[in-house]
């Protein structure tokens, strides 16, 4: 070890508030203060005399090239350090001052060393956030700028010139910058957003255009905010971002949402999406036109708040079931009641509504209209069921068309024979009139058949509102003789402005039947008497007409009394055919007739004409 050179007020230095230390040129440590020899962790007596790089080789984070270059003396220098004998981290920074003596001669070094543990830590933590910012920066495409007014020079950061394509070397102005965006709005709505702020401090942030060094359109957002210093603006500066990717994909994903929007509005289904309360929260055109409601009107509302109570409930039961097993409901009738009563079928479907997670949030639904399907299926019913009567009446006629036709043609055949064999005169002249009675007979049954066919073929015939009562008094009038020569009782209770849908030759004819053999089947010991009464119930008209005849034994009878060439009572003017008639002239028009009766009481028929079918 060298000596220790003599070192004027060493008491003096040894007190010093400030950690110093001198060295001389050779590097050694010739004198120091308590609080320097503390920050190095040397013993006081051991330490002078002692080569000042031994001291720092306790401590860490610089390069003992620099610690030589600091020691030159020729000029002052700084150095960071750690001590890293120590369980925590203890920074400081020396600084090294050339040390002369009276006359200017270069003795060595002053080294004045402070704790800076604070701020470097703080230097530390700046120095990552600037890292993490720079890394954020680079993912996010977030440039900044600032605008020094009192110099009228703008600055932009690397991001910031990567985004406009220009060279880190580029230098830009205020007028540049505004170039870069597009001419037209965009450069007109960011002139106006960059004097607002110049002038009045306005922030602003705002998506627009750019067109890059290179030529391409990019989307951007910029944003400024000023900085003022007595209410008068000195700096400005803000972000700048480029924001092309996420602003092309949200116009694509708008359009792709126009598309869907345009679809489901234009698809001939009532679309709607509900909650997991079965709340509404998308509904499309048809769903709206057919509640008669817009869609902010239906938005948030409920099955319950739409239609009848009891359907709204087996709507909401649908759903829950929907949500609760992810099974859909597909091609399900239902019926929809509206709260003003109309009614409509549906053909509904509802799919559960999956999260990303396959958690339901709600569901899907869509209803097809079929109420006029509906009543078209209805209306095949009916002309299948009419069709299968007309069947089977044809069937009918025919069996009698050929029994009877058959039965005149046998018949003419053996008289024939009988005229071809016989030989007397008179005899064959008594031949020739039952042939004569016989072609009668035939053409009488031709006639019928043909008014049956008549009746039948014409089932399409148009309807009109009749006044019963003036049809009952029209057939009374045409029968006066009638009635008056059998001493009638007619007593007609049919109100005065009850109308029926009836054919009119029909109706006449059905009044004109029932009259006539309520007269025909009386009792030889009593006066007849023909009742007749009319009501209204639901959606038809009851005709009865009852009389205190005979009556008709209808456990013998009951399935005959409307059947062709059918009789009960042994009058020679029966033919079995009015009611046989009128029972096909009634179905025709789409109603109905039936009989009560009882042996030696009376009978009553009863005629139902139908409204809904007029």
């Amino acid at each position: 070890m060298k000596a220790i050179k003599k070192f004027p007020y060493p008491y003096l230095i040894k007190q010093l508030p400030q950690p110093t230390a001198f060295v001389d040129n050779d590097h050694i440590l010739v004198s120091a203060s308590d609080s320097w020899i503390h920050n190095f962790d040397a013993i006081q007596e051991n330490s002078m005399g002692s080569e000042v790089y031994k001291l720092f080789a306790s401590h860490s984070e610089f390069h003992f090239d620099d610690l030589k270059r600091c020691l030159k003396g020729d000029k002052t220098h700084k150095l960071r350090h750690k001590n890293i004998d120590n369980s925590e981290d203890v920074w400081y920074e020396s600084i090294f001052t050339p040390w002369f003596d009276e006359r200017e001669n270069l003795l060595g070094t002053i080294i004045q060393t402070n704790n800076i543990t604070q701020e470097a830590i703080k230097d530390a933590e700046l120095k990552r956030m600037n890292t993490l910012l720079k890394a954020k920066s680079e993912v996010a495409k977030v440039g900044s700028w600032e605008y020094d007014i009192a110099q009228d020079k703008i600055t932009w950061c690397d991001m910031t010139k990567r985004i406009h394509g220009v060279p880190k070397s580029y230098v830009p102005n205020v007028n540049e910058g505004i170039a870069f965006y597009k001419q037209g709005y965009s450069r007109n709505r960011i002139s106006m957003l960059f004097h607002n702020l110049l002038e009045k401090g306005v922030p602003f942030s705002e998506r627009l255009v750019i067109i890059t060094h290179d030529g391409k359109e990019r989307w951007v957002a910029a944003g400024g905010k000023a900085i003022k210093k007595d209410g008068k603006v000195v700096k400005l500066f803000g972000t700048f971002q480029d924001v092309n990717e996420h602003v092309v994909a949200e116009n694509k994903t708008r359009e792709s949402e126009q598309l869907l929007t345009t679809l489901i509005d234009n698809l001939p289904l009532n679309v709607f999406i509900k909650d997991k309360n079965s709340r509404k929260i998308l509904v499309n055109k048809s769903e709206c036109e057919y509640l008669g409601l817009k869609p902010k009107d239906l938005i948030g509302k409920t099955d319950f708040d739409l239609y009848d109570k009891d359907v709204a409930q087996i709507s909401r039961d649908e759903d829950l079931e929907v949500m609760r097993t992810l099974k859909p409901m597909l091609g399900q009738e239902t019926i929809n009641v509206r709260k003003d009563g109309s009614i409509t079928n549906f053909l509904t479907s509802k799919i559960p509504l999956l999260d990303m997670n396959g958690k339901v949030y709600g569901l899907i639904g869509m209803s097809m209209d079929i109420t006029h399907m509906k009543q078209k299926e209805d209306q095949l019913r009916n002309l299948i069921n009419v069709t299968a009567v007309q069947n089977k009446k044809l069937i009918n006629f025919a069996h009698i068309v050929s029994h009877n036709l058959r039965s005149h043609t046998a018949n003419f055949s053996m008289l024939l024979d009988f005229l071809i064999k016989e030989r007397d005169g008179s005899e064959r002249e008594r031949i020739m009139k039952m042939l004569s009675y016989a072609s009668d007979n035939l053409l009488e049954t031709l006639e019928n058949l043909n008014e049956v066919v008549d009746i039948s073929t014409n089932i399409n015939m148009d309807k009109k509102s009749m006044n019963l009562n003036e049809s009952i008094i029209k057939v009374q009038q045409n029968l006066s003789a009638f009635l008056e020569r059998n001493k009638v009782e007619f007593i007609n209770s049919v109100p005065d402005d009850l109308t029926v849908p009836s054919v009119p030759a029909y109706l006449e004819s059905i009044v004109l039947n029932l009259v006539t053999n309520a007269v025909k089947y009386r009792k030889t010991n009593a006066h007849p008497v023909i009742s007749l009464t009319a009501k209204k119930q639901e959606d038809s008209v009851i005709f009865s007409i009852s009389d205190n005849g005979l009556g008709i034994d209808l456990n013998r009878y009951g399935n005959k009394i409307f059947g062709m060439y059918k009789t009960f009572h042994n009058n020679k003017d029966a033919r079995g055919l009015g009611l046989y008639i009128i029972k096909n002239q009634i179905e025709a028009m789409g109603g109905n007739i039936t009989v009560n009766s009882e042996v030696g009481v009376g009978t009553t028929f009863n005629v139902y004409f139908n409204e809904e079918n007029q």
